[in-house]
């Protein structure tokens, strides 16, 4: 499982259009919802930097027009994973869309410092403002661990909720299904400090969010504040009331996107956002769910270009493609096939003492074509050599596990050609390729690569299965260590 974090925008749009939609575990107190929830009304606004900031504000009341509806007031905020955003100043509440468009003006493209961390304002989140009487605030958050899923639940939430962990009611849904708690087990187990005028609300609310959190994969997901606002005609068991999440963080499965990403795609679509769709030129159908899903860097690391172009070759494919610089001025560089064994060469380079020269993080797996292992490559090389020149050169580790059906001879047919590429810079940057590789056709692939590094008189070693997975990064990271091996290379 990779739990990666979301846009709020993006949460909130999946929970409104799966609500009504995610099948219930086990039937909740109140009736199913004759209709869907209406579109959201949530204006996620991205400033590039090289684009004017008035212009995208502007162009924000033509997709969004119930911006412009008059007497309508708002909430302005980043949407950049940032915590405790009104606490750093970063929430404009009540506002009418001049006010949060000034507001919003002001900071986007601009540098902020949350805590610790300094990062670039650039993605906004406009979304109208709710006004509820006090005592209507509650907390609810539901995550992954290994013995199931645990909901937490507390009667005060807002900005000062204090310690979730020690102060709210906890039940545990067991990963077994069939052992779904009854309606009166969540509701005495979650909701002991509540008033029971709105037991049934929040039980029917907290089955369905429940049902959206296993549908769409979730694996982290706090609402905080969720108001509970009775509706004055509803009778005194308060069956009717309206549910807001005005304030939301999400973690998606990532692995799971070739079994959720339609309903993530199509929840975040133009018609289920209420979005005016533009007509096609070209007299061709758009067939799209939408949009796919997007996992945004953390606050304060923008996406440098080549992140971004590898990003975008990951979307394209159904193989894994990921790369995160760590230090674009690192003398230790990874080209590493598989999720698992990037871990592991990542500690194998910090417990040799190198953790502060590793440059990137990454992997690709998932049997990539010669052509896109050939671009991966080629993008690590480049950062690479754009890293400055060490007296001591630097050190490449192309490595991998024994691969389950990934064409070792394939992929590596790309690598050569990066290596190819830039041959005469890697000479002149003194730069020490370590192989270690094995799975289907390893021989062959291995045989190649010791082929081109002669050929190109690289200061090269290979290995295959014999050696250890990370074995070769003692050899190259730690003296006398390559003279105590008894592991031979692979001789081809």
């Amino acid at each position: 499982m990779a739990a990666k974090s979301i846009l709020e925008a993006d949460g909130k749009a999946i929970l409104n259009y799966h609500l009504t939609r995610a099948p219930v575990i086990k039937p909740s107190p109140l009736p199913k919802q004759a209709t869907h929830n209406p579109p959201p009304k949530l204006a996620s606004l991205y400033f590039p930097e090289d684009q004017d900031v008035n212009t995208i504000l502007d162009q924000a009341e033509t997709s969004y027009p119930w911006l412009l509806i008059p007497g309508s007031k708002f909430v302005a905020k980043p949407d950049q994973l940032i915590k405790r955003r009104g606490k750093s100043g970063l929430l404009a509440l009540n506002k009418s869309w001049p006010e949060a468009k000034a507001w919003i003006a002001e900071r986007a493209g601009k540098a902020q410092k949350v805590e610790h961390t300094v990062g670039v304002l650039r993605q906004f989140l406009v979304e109208p403002f709710v006004p509820h009487p006090a005592g209507t605030e509650y907390y609810i958050n539901i995550n992954s661990q290994r013995e199931g899923d645990w909901i937490l639940f507390t009667h005060e939430g807002g900005v000062d909720v204090g310690d979730v962990d020690a102060k709210a009611e906890k039940l545990l849904i067991p990963v077994d299904l069939e052992e779904y708690p009854s309606n009166y087990k969540i509701a005495t187990t979650l909701l002991k400090k509540v008033p029971k005028g709105v037991h049934n609300i929040l039980v029917d609310f907290i089955s369905r969010l429940y049902a959206v959190y296993v549908d769409c994969q979730f694996t982290y997901l706090e609402i905080n504040p969720l108001v509970v606002v009775p509706r004055e005609e509803a009778d005194s068991d308060a069956q009717s009331a309206d549910v807001y999440f005005l304030d939301l963080a999400a973690k998606l499965d990532q692995t799971a996107e070739f079994e959720c990403g339609v309903k993530w795609a199509v929840a975040r679509s133009p018609a289920a956002l209420g979005m005016a769709v533009v007509k096609a030129t070209d007299n061709k159908v758009n067939i799209d769910a939408g949009p796919p899903m997007e996992f945004p860097a953390p606050f304060g690391r923008e996406m440098s270009k080549e992140e971004a172009y590898i990003a975008e070759l990951d979307a394209k494919t159904g193989a894994s493609l990921k790369l995160t610089i760590l230090n674009s001025k690192g003398r230790v560089w990874t080209l590493v096939a598989g999720g698992g064994a990037s871990v592991v060469y990542a500690d194998a380079i910090a417990s040799s003492g190198f953790a502060d020269e590793l440059a990137n993080y990454g992997e690709y797996s998932g049997a990539p074509t010669e052509t896109q292992t050939f671009h991966y490559a080629r993008t690590v090389l480049d950062l690479m050599l754009r890293a400055p020149l060490y007296p001591e050169g630097k050190v490449l580790f192309i490595g991998g596990g024994i691969a389950n059906f990934t064409n070792v001879a394939s992929t590596f047919k790309g690598v050569i050609r990066a290596l190819r590429e830039v041959a005469p810079q890697l000479i002149e940057h003194k730069v020490q390729i370590w192989v270690r590789r094995a799975g289907p056709n390893y021989q062959e692939g291995l045989k190649n690569i010791k082929s081109v590094g002669q050929e190109l008189k690289l200061d090269m070693h290979v290995y295959g299965p014999e050696m250890h997975v990370s074995g070769i990064v003692p050899l190259a990271l730690v003296p006398g260590r390559l003279e105590q091996s008894k592991v031979k290379e692979f001789s081809g």
